[in-house]
């Protein structure tokens, strides 16, 4: 009765209206005005249409009679309430005003749920914050929406999506007569503060397709959503002020919800991604439900910025690109010794753990991609070209030539597994607006790996694997999740089969994690289900680098087969195994995990040879020859600079050490050490710092200081 009363006696939101500002001037840093005078006539349109079908809904909602209902909370208390009329928000208002203003969504028998909208029947509830994953998600959902409302009013164009990322939200916009600069950051940012103001309520609709695609006939990118997305009789759209956009929900109660809220660049895009299609404008933002959460997320750009691999590259010279190979890396000696450190890492582990290094061509006839199905799921990603009369193509991967590799001769039960691993050059058509530095790239290289196996032996390989990475990740100094990537609807084969391979691997990761992986319902590959591992770096970023991967189908595709008995032929199972994955987006990472200061096993910049004088530099020269000798990464500095300027340079430049030379150092065949942080650890025979450096690369260790003794 309790809740029946505060029905009764309360207006939970304001209400929906709209009210036009066309009267505000612009910034005067604003080159454009701040809103479009008049605004586009397809706002009034659709309000007009919204309004309409929106008093029909109530209607039949107001008809719909109140039935007593019971709301259980994870604690195990149940609530009283309304079917059609008690709200999650209602309930959590009963337990605790904070609470319910802190909560951001509902989940409502295990679906998300807007906070408003009334319970059906009896339902389990759970609230959920900001700090739930699901949570920010949603919260960062809604904030795109005011994001595309100011975009709206500001530009006039044509919205296409605005979806939640895991760093914030973007919403892409096709302009013809704009494009979007820096210069219109000041003019969004206003505007989505007026919205965030107001605290315009998100209101839900549920809408025909016939009626979707009139509201939406002005913007043909709406129309193609609908027409080959909506397959369902309804579906919803959502309202906050001006907008309406076509939108599954859930979203927060209303746009005040959001206490900070900034657009933090733009960029360019392609429709659905494919380079033939209409440029778009994309404008990417950040919001928080507190202003403290802005300034530290300031704090963390600044310093993600200081850490950013494309400036360290440049810094460091370890890489560079060129417009005339665009999306190709030309690594420097520096970035090459990081690469081939990297490399020579893993293909030690491969000699260790079972694997046979292979090289594989790099452009194969097209029939072999058809064969695997490459070609149907992949070609957009693909380079292809005519020679002679045929097509062939640039492999975007390595699996279909290590198939052919495994055909090569007849195996036996007692070959297997059979474990190729191949560090071949991989090419992949990606679109011009989606290369960024290392992290996406046209040309590369993969620590990649493909197991040949039995059914039976698909839980000890397995296990092998994610050890495997385990290792690697730890040397790195890493953490990491993991991720069941399931049956997506593209799916080759049969269901059975995938089932067969889902359960294998659960069972896998509860073997290797107990309960720490989670499951990312239809993310997996075409041919098989996988488990994506995601580290967590320095900045507490989330990258996803290594995968391994189940497949039933390739050796079908193949007819791959091995002599299982004297009689009997039976099918491999193939497991596509990376745990680098691509070694450039690697880099990319650990450029940014060390913040440039690289571990003395992978850095290439790892003694600096000081003399305190122009007369001892045949002495450096000398020290330097011998550490080249050891096989460290070494240089002398002969300028004309001061010894304590020389000292800083290196320093600066992140020398793991700098070796003082002077008369001492000469006459008694030692050298003096300090590290790049200027901790002293003085004089050292040539004989125990050499060895100390040999112990650090074999160790691996990302403490220079861990094994040093006199």
């Amino acid at each position: 009765m309790l809740l029946v009363r505060f029905l009764r006696r309360s207006q939970v939101w304001a209400p929906y209206g709209l009210r036009y500002r066309t009267s505000l001037a612009a910034d005067p840093d604003i080159q454009y005005p701040l809103e479009k005078d008049p605004p586009p006539a397809y706002i009034a349109e659709r309000i007009a249409l919204f309004d309409r079908l929106k008093a029909e809904d109530d209607v039949k909602l107001a008809s719909r009679p109140p039935e007593p209902i019971r709301v259980e909370l994870p604690d195990g208390r149940v609530m009283d309430g309304q079917s059609w009329e008690t709200t999650p928000y209602m309930i959590a208002s009963t337990i605790s005003k904070g609470l319910a203003d802190s909560s951001v969504v509902a989940r409502v028998n295990g679906q998300l749920w807007d906070l408003t909208r009334p319970f059906e029947g009896s339902s389990t509830l759970e609230l959920l914050k900001f700090d739930d994953k699901e949570g920010t998600q949603v919260f960062w959902h809604s904030s795109a929406h005011i994001l595309g409302e100011a975009m709206e009013l500001h530009y006039g164009g044509r919205l296409c999506y605005g979806p939640p990322s895991e760093r914030g939200f973007h919403y892409d916009m096709h302009m013809m007569d704009r494009t979007m600069t820096p210069d219109d950051h000041t003019a969004l940012n206003t505007l989505m503060k007026r919205i965030v103001k107001e605290k315009q309520p998100f209101v839900r609709l549920e809408m025909t397709r016939e009626d979707l695609l009139e509201m939406f006939r002005y913007n043909k990118f709406k129309c193609h959503v609908i027409r080959e997305r909506v397959t369902t009789p309804t579906t919803t759209v959502y309202r906050c002020g001006s907008l309406i956009d076509l939108c599954l929900g859930p979203h927060i109660p209303h746009t005040g919800k959001v206490k900070s809220i900034e657009v933090i660049h733009n960029s360019a895009s392609q429709w659905q991604g494919k380079q033939d299609a209409e440029s778009l404008q994309r404008a990417h933002g950040i919001s928080f439900p507190g202003t403290k959460q802005m300034k530290e997320y300031k704090h963390f750009r600044e310093e993600a910025a200081r850490r950013d691999h494309r400036k360290l590259g440049e810094e460091q010279e370890l890489f560079f690109f060129n417009a005339l190979s665009q999306g190709s890396c030309f690594f420097l000696p520096n970035g090459t010794h990081i690469y081939n450190t990297l490399v020579d890492f893993i293909r030690g582990e491969y000699r260790r753990r079972g694997f046979s290094e292979v090289k594989t061509p790099n452009i194969y006839n097209l029939r072999l991609f058809e064969r695997s199905g490459h070609w149907e799921h992949y070609a957009d990603n693909m380079f292809s070209f005519d020679v002679d009369t045929e097509k062939y193509a640039l492999k975007p991967m390595n699996c279909p030539g290590h198939c052919l590799m495994f055909a090569h001769k007849h195996r036996s039960l007692r070959d297997l597994p059979v474990r190729f691993a191949d560090f071949g050059v991989l090419h992949r058509a990606e679109i011009s607006g989606a290369l960024s530095g290392l992290t996406r790239v046209r040309r590369f290289q993969q620590d990649d790996a493909h197991i040949f196996c039995t059914v039976e032996q698909i839980q000890g390989e397995m296990r092998s694997c994610l050890e495997f990475l385990k290792f690697v990740y730890g040397v790195f100094g890493f953490t990491f999740d993991l991720v069941l990537s399931t049956r997506p609807e593209d799916f080759l084969g049969d269901a059975h089969v995938w089932d067969q391979a889902e359960a294998q691997l659960k069972t896998s990761l509860t073997e290797f994690a107990g309960d720490a992986w989670s499951v990312n319902e239809g993310d997996g590959a075409f041919y098989g289900p996988k488990i994506d591992i995601v580290v967590k770096d320095a900045l507490q970023r989330h990258h996803q680098c290594a995968t391994i991967q189940l497949d039933f189908q390739l050796a079908e595709r193949f007819d791959l087969k091995y002599r299982s008995t004297e009689d009997d032929s039976a099918r491999p199972v193939i497991i596509h195994r990376a745990i680098l994955g691509s070694v450039e987006r690697m880099i990319a990472i650990l450029t940014e995990h060390f913040g440039g200061k690289w571990p003395f096993w992978l850095s290439p910049f790892q003694v600096s040879v000081v003399p305190v004088s122009a007369v001892f530099n045949d002495y450096a020269e000398q020290v330097v020859q011998r550490c080249v000798d050891s096989g460290l990464q070494a240089a002398a500095d002969l300028s004309t600079d001061t010894m304590n300027m020389k000292v800083r340079n290196a320093q600066l430049r992140q020398f793991n050490y700098v070796a003082i030379v002077g008369q001492r150092e000469l006459d008694a065949g030692t050298v003096n050490i300090r590290t790049r942080d200027n901790t002293v650890h003085g004089a050292f025979s040539m004989e125990d710092f050499l060895d100390h450096c040999k112990q650090l690369k074999q160790s691996r260790s990302n403490d220079s200081d861990s094994v040093f003794s006199k």
